[in-house]
């Protein structure tokens, strides 16, 4: 009988330690990690890995442009992901359940940067995608951030 295992992917190994020294309150030491990795991967390297660690790293910044920058490049690493190399991260996770997220961080950061009608197209886009979400923590999370951050454009004028 033949056994056929998953190789553990060590990139993201790296990642989720960074991603877990982020969600301890370390944001220098997670940006560090997650800066060297960037230079290991380069901008041309696996799109799964460019656009979970930009992702991330958007969010150790303290700088609204630099975040804005982070989230473009996972946007954009996004844009050139398929499922199949998604499913070899996780079989349950499809390409498009990606954008919500994305695009709301998108939103979010524009709103920061005084750019509203680029938030409010952001917003858009994240809402019109966010039926791919599931009925669960994750997907109720990004639906309900979804509707704060349009409660607060609306405020705002």
């Amino acid at each position: 009988m033949e056994r056929q295992e998953m190789s553990e992917d060590v990139t993201m190994v790296r990642i989720g330690q960074a991603v877990m020294l982020l969600h301890a309150g370390d944001r220098e030491e997670a940006r560090n990690r997650l800066g060297e990795l960037w230079a290991e991967i380069g901008e041309d390297g696996d799109a799964f890995h460019r656009c979970t660690l930009a992702h991330y790293m958007a969010d150790t910044q303290d700088d609204a442009g630099d975040e804005l920058a982070w989230d473009l490049r996972a946007l954009a690493a996004a844009d050139g992901l398929t499922d199949e190399r998604v499913a070899r991260h996780d079989s349950s996770v499809a390409v498009r359940g990606f954008y919500p997220s994305l695009h709301l961080n998108l939103a979010a950061d524009y709103l920061k940067l005084r750019r509203p009608d680029a938030a409010r197209t952001h917003l858009m886009r994240a809402r019109a995608v966010s039926d791919v979400l599931g009925d669960d923590g994750y997907g109720d999370g990004v639906r309900a951030a979804i509707d704060r951050l349009e409660r607060r454009l609306s405020e705002e004028g």
